[in-house]
Order: structure tokens, then sequence, then C-alpha cells
């Protein structure tokens, strides 16, 4: 499957750390390495959307294409409607959002996600996870939760521990450890990767919502599809997903890697 777009958003704006697309690893800057890992995917056409000129010269010098939007937009998937407008893109087009922080992206799940929503014409959105195995992590707000149905369409998203058990977590359990832990030995409790599949007339749609109310609660931006109505398929990831870069620790872990 080639008929695909892979569109990376890179803002130069980041409250953690200021200009991180362009933050060095092994020699180039990041966005550039996640340029490489979508080029790697089955994509037609890999894409990145920015609005600084100094992450289009980065990019462009290495031969990769860039699409030059506004700046004022809220979020990036709004970003990459303006994309999808600009190429003049058929609404049945499929693109896939690689975050422009995640050098260590696998291609393959790149190829999964387009897949998964190309083969579910119910869905306007596909999206991935993975199982929770730890409960620091079960518990970390910044950690999103996600709960499928019997179709893995998505239920809910949640920076919440979802869902609940009530019976390994009950007040006179909270102590033993054992009973908490051996709880998150299935598949119920799911860390949501952020890495989306859109058809481009759902893009179209989606802009012209107000932020829903959940949304705005848990500052989540699929609840606003899940407000709507609309179907959102999430998948267990084919491979690992390592995290990408958040904070000046994520930063050194990559570049260590590289390194090696």
């Amino acid at each position: 499957m080639n008929d695909f777009l892979a569109v990376i958003p890179a803002r130069f704006a980041s409250s953690r750390l200021p200009g991180k697309p362009l933050l060095d690893i092994a020699g180039e800057p990041m966005v550039v390495r996640v340029w490489r890992q979508a080029l790697a995917s089955a994509a037609g056409r890999v894409v990145v959307a920015t609005d600084d000129p100094r992450i289009r010269e980065a990019v462009e010098q290495v031969g990769g294409e860039v699409v030059m939007t506004r700046a004022e937009h809220p979020s990036g998937t709004d970003r990459l409607a303006e994309v999808a407008w600009r190429l003049e893109l058929d609404p049945e087009t499929i693109l896939v959002n690689v975050q422009g922080d995640e050098p260590l992206l696998p291609p393959a799940l790149v190829d999964q996600v387009a897949a998964r929503l190309a083969h579910d014409n119910e869905a306007s959105i596909a999206t991935l996870a993975e199982p929770i195995l730890d409960l620091d992590t079960l518990f970390n707000p910044n950690v999103v939760k996600v709960v499928r149905d019997c179709h893995e369409r998505a239920l809910y998203f949640s920076r919440a521990p979802l869902p609940w058990d009530r019976q390994a977590w009950s007040a006179d359990l909270w102590e033993n450890a054992d009973a908490r832990t051996l709880a998150l030995e299935t598949n119920v409790w799911l860390r949501h990767i952020g890495l989306y599949a859109y058809r481009v007339g759902f893009l179209e749609e989606y802009c012209r919502w107000a932020p829903a109310p959940l949304e705005r609660v848990e500052q989540l931006e699929q609840l606003r599809a899940l407000h709507h109505g609309k179907r959102i398929q999430v998948a267990l990831a084919d491979t690992p997903h390592p995290a990408g870069v958040d904070t000046q620790e994520d930063l050194q872990r990559v570049r260590a890697w590289f390194s090696r």
C-alpha cells in the first residue's frame, strides 16, 4: 500500500524544548530524523508541514518536501487539513499524521495505521495502542489511555487510569502491590500511541467543529471525533513503539541510542 501520504507537522515553538524540531541528533535535526523514518515507510509521499522558514530550510537541504502553513493552527490536525487543502487532495486520500518528535518511530507502524483505516470504511480515524504493563504508566496523566469495543474501535480516551479495576484496586487491596500489578496482565489497559490516519474528507469536517466539552476537559482532540459520533479504529501496534522526545531527558536518551 503506497497510496497514502505521511505528513509531519513541525512547529518551532515548544514549552519544554524550544526549537525542538531543529535539535541535533547525531548530526541531523530531529525533524530530519523523523522525515527519514517516514520515508522508510510505504507512503507514496512524505511532507513536512511547518510555519517556520528555519525548519523548511533544514528539510529541503536533505531533499525533503515542505508545505508552509499558517502559524495560528490550534493543533496538528488543523495543520494537516491545511496541507490537504493546499495539495488539493481527493476526499478519500489517506493522510498519516507522524508526530515531529518521534525520531525512533518504526516505519512499520506508519504502514499499519494507514492499512487499518483503508480496510475499515466505516472509520474516520485509525490509530494504535499498546498494553500497559506497570502501574506508574497507568497512573501517569501524561500517558493517554484508551478503551475499545469488540470491533477494536475506541469507546473513550482519557488521561485517567482507565478502566478502573474496582476489585483489585479497592481500598482494602490498595496496599497489595502484587494484586494491583496482576490485574495489568491483560489487554484491557492500553496506552494510546499518538499516530493517526485520516481521510481528507474527515479532516475538512473536523476543522469546522468547535472543541467538544470532553475534549476541553481532557485536552485530547480525538474526543471531538467521538463527540460527533465518528468511529476511531484502534489496533494493537505490531511492533514496540519507542517514546518520543518531550523532555531534555528524552533527548539524551534518543541521542544515546543513535550514538550506539
